[in-house]
């Protein structure tokens, strides 16, 4: 597959809340430990393909999911980079 992205959550609830909906959409999930390079106050961030963010985004909006936000790995592949398209 392609560029695999983060969502990162402030909470435990909203990460399974996020986890429940995704996993309903039949998105392609996978639970992973949030990086210590990303600042949150939840230790479990969500991981996903860059080909469904379009579909990740619609569902966190649309069912006011509250998230730290969505990051990609840097260039050199040693650290995150929030993302905002």
């Amino acid at each position: 597959m392609g560029e695999e992205l983060l969502i990162a959550f402030d909470s435990t609830q909203q990460a399974l809340r996020a986890e429940m909906l995704l996993e309903y959409a039949e998105i392609e999930i996978d639970i992973f430990p949030t990086p210590k390079e990303i600042t949150a106050g939840c230790a479990m961030s969500i991981q996903f393909f860059r080909e469904d963010l379009t579909g990740v985004k619609e569902i966190i909006t649309g069912q006011n999911v509250e998230i730290r936000g969505i990051f990609s790995r840097n260039q050199e592949g040693n650290g995150y980079i929030e993302i905002n398209d």
